[in-house]
């Protein structure tokens, strides 16, 4: 593959621009790649490179400041990262071979490194929690690219059916997800092949791209026909369609969410599902008072909450540079203020469940035991996001990437007397 010095001179700045981590890393990129004119040839070196470097972020730069740091850093940084990346199968341009060719010494003298890429607060913490061995498989999982996730509707089509057509296709290694009975997963070399959002199940709305784990999750709910049923934080609302589908377009389901762009952006996805029982809201936060029409009549209550995401670094590696003991605490207070709000709406009998995509006891378990504590005539639900049966003794569900195969989950479900 041969680099060209623009697409260097793209990545280097993409990495410049990320490096004080502001903004969520693709923002950055899609910005870079499109102020920068990158053309569809150098993207995918631009793009692999600029992963590289977020996920081996210690490694490349061991490697680009061996010997001290240059005044160019970030051509430096971009130069290492593609060497982390691609090895010798990139040729750099005229006036950057000699340097190439160190970097790629020094990398094939590197191994893994000690703390697998990862924040010292955040490798202790994993240590504290899991345990070393786990430690190390959970965190050299999350060095490798996610997994390409697909949720068939089920208000559409059938999964078998879909999986089908997908080989037909030629999507060869196309295969049903393990864990979830509506998803599927493709190869990512089959994901270079074709625009999936120009595909015409995605725009019949017969598929939306949604990791396992989130799939799963919207399952644990257990929403059916005709139940008033809530997600909170509904986000891009993949989980709210997803419930959807479950509730067959029956009852009522509100997504709620404070940003009203993302509700928005929810309605041409809802469209092409073809569910008719949703409604959007927005909220000032979980203290809104157009909330109180809502209490004590729900069926079923989501909390996807706010979280560090850490679960997901497979596919946002940038975000182990983002967060912090302290920005941790702080989604804590958030995680207890929102459960506890959310928590009013729901009718004696029925369900609340609290989820992350979080790695971290303090957002999962300590927030779970505080809202029980906190509240009477709350019950834990002992539940598994996995195939196998609920253990009392721990009634928690985790899902982790090395263990599950898909991005790391977090749920606990409780029942109102």
């Amino acid at each position: 593959m041969q680099l060209r010095s623009s697409a260097l001179s793209a990545l280097a700045f993409a990495i410049q621009s990320t490096a004080k981590f502001d903004y969520p890393a693709d923002r950055t990129l899609t910005y870079v790649l499109r102020e920068k004119r990158v053309g569809s040839l150098d993207r995918p070196l631009v793009a692999e490179g600029f992963y590289a470097w977020l996920r081996h972020r210690l490694t490349v730069e061991t490697i680009a400041f061996d010997g001290g740091k240059p005044k160019d850093e970030f051509t430096a940084l971009a130069l290492a990262a593609l060497a982390r990346q691609f090895r010798r199968r990139v040729t750099v341009p005229t006036g950057e071979t000699d340097r190439y060719t160190k970097f790629l010494k020094t990398e094939e003298t590197i191994g893994a490194h000690p703390k697998r890429e990862l924040p010292a607060w955040l490798w202790d913490r994993l240590g504290l929690q899991y345990g070393n061995d786990e430690r190390i498989a959970l965190a050299d999982e999350l060095l490798k690219p996610a997994s390409f996730d697909l949720r068939v509707n089920t208000l559409k089509a059938k999964r078998d059916d879909v999986l089908r057509r997908l080989v037909k296709e030629g999507f060869d290694g196309a295969r049903a997800t393990p864990l979830s009975d509506i998803g599927l997963r493709l190869q990512k070399l089959e994901l270079g092949r074709v625009d999936i959002s120009r595909h015409e199940l995605f725009e019949n709305g017969v598929i939306e791209v949604q990791d396992e784990g989130s799939q799963l999750l919207a399952k644990l709910v257990g929403a059916k026909r005709g139940e008033f049923v809530i997600d909170f934080c509904a986000g891009a609302g993949g989980k709210t369609l997803a419930l959807a589908a479950m509730m067959a377009s029956t009852g009522r389901l509100y997504a709620l969410d404070n940003n009203e762009r993302r509700l928005d952006n929810l309605g041409p996805r809802l469209a092409r599902s073809g569910a008719s029982n949703v409604q959007t809201m927005r909220i000032e936060n979980e203290h809104d008072s157009k909330l109180a029409k809502f209490a004590g009549k729900v069926d079923r209550v989501l909390v996807d909450a706010p979280c560090s995401g850490l679960g997901t670094l497979k596919r946002n590696p940038d975000l182990k540079w983002r967060q912090s003991p302290t920005s941790v605490k702080e989604l804590v207070e958030i995680q207890k203020s929102i459960l506890n709000e959310a928590a009013k709406l729901v009718r004696p009998g029925g369900r609340l469940v609290y989820a992350t995509c979080s790695l971290l006891s303090e957002e999962n378990e300590k927030v779970a035991e505080h809202f029980v504590a906190s509240n009477e005539g709350w019950s834990i639900v002992p539940v598994s996001l996995r195939d196998e049966t609920p253990n009392p003794e721990k009634p928690f569900a985790q899902l982790l990437p090395h263990r599950d195969g898909c991005d790391g989950f977090f749920a606990a479900v409780f029942e109102k007397s």
